[in-house]
């Protein structure tokens, strides 16, 4: 079966967790272990969430006041690759037997996008109110509330073309496991004179592997995170139960966590109506467990 599996950001770096290299490099390791028997028996594209790194690196950006800031479609490539090695090395050690390779992956928005007027997606750590208020004053971030906490947002325009489509076909052809448009890609647009730049965004993971997934005509699309699957309300109170199954529709009447929950649902709901087949969303550590339906929340049509 074609899958394309999708590790969440936060699920690699996990919340309260120091953001050094250590630290996610045993928890990639842990997701690794978690995919390699899926990637083992299927043919598999796998993608991943940056938003805990790109804002990590951003800080590291503004804190070096001899040049201006890199904008964030360069410290998207700068995630890409970061996530992407350290990825790569952890399944070629679980898979020694397997071929796998890192792909940096432009991916094309629309400047007229409404997700520039409003900024919605969290990205780095999280913080105080007190932090919050004292980082948007000194560097002009907006920020959101996150739960108890605070992050920064930036735009995050819908993903329309993945440029590297053709080269993700041909190394699956080969026998490759791809692992590309990790953070959801690198934001690019092209100007009136048909020239391709960068695009000062960050394109929500999720809605990029479901654009990825109707590309390359998988079978199944696999969003892994650090929660069991989708619940009804969040935090899940005693009485509520885990959402095992569903369809777009009914996933559509109720109300989830913008960055977090919400954009995985809908990136399931697409790929479901796009393509009539369809869509996981379960815990790494279940990974298994959950593209066999025994553990999760699965989401097809009717």
């Amino acid at each position: 079966m074609r899958l394309v599996i999708a590790l969440g950001g936060n699920a690699l770096l996990r919340r309260g967790e120091p953001p050094d290299a250590e630290t996610q490099r045993r928890n990639i390791d842990s997701a690794a272990q978690a995919i390699a028997p899926i990637i083992r028996s299927h043919e598999a594209v796998i993608t991943h969430g940056n938003g805990p790194q790109v804002g990590l690196l951003a800080l590291q950006a503004a804190a070096y006041r001899d040049v201006p800031p890199y904008p964030l479609d360069l410290l998207g490539a700068e995630s890409e690759g970061l996530i992407g090695g350290m990825l790569e090395l952890a399944l070629a050690n679980a898979l020694p037997e397997r071929k796998i390779a890192t792909l940096l992956t432009l991916v094309e928005v629309d400047l007229s996008d409404s997700a520039f007027a409003a900024p919605q997606k969290p990205i780095g750590p999280v913080y105080t109110e007190a932090e919050a208020r004292r980082l948007a004053d000194k560097m002009g971030w907006p920020m959101q509330r996150d739960g108890s906490f605070w992050r920064r947002v930036v735009p995050s325009p819908t993903p329309r073309r993945i440029r590297e489509a053709a080269a993700i076909g041909l190394l699956m052809q080969a026998g490759f496991a791809v692992i590309c448009a990790g953070g959801g890609g690198i934001p690019i647009t092209y100007d009136d004179a048909g020239a391709c730049r960068g695009v000062e965004a960050v394109i929500d993971k999720d809605y990029a592997a479901a654009l990825l997934a109707e590309t390359i005509e998988a079978e199944c699309l696999v969003l892994l995170t650090d929660v069991a699957g989708v619940w009804s309300s969040w935090p899940p109170p005693v009485e509520q139960q885990l959402i095992s199954a569903a369809t777009p529709k009914q996933l559509r009447q109720l109300r989830f966590a913008e960055g977090s929950m919400a954009p995985k649902v809908e990136a399931a709901c697409r790929f479901v109506e796009h393509t009539g087949k369809f869509a996981v969303i379960g815990a790494i550590a279940d990974a298994v467990e959950v593209l066999a339906g025994n553990s999760g929340t699965i989401v097809r049509r009717d």
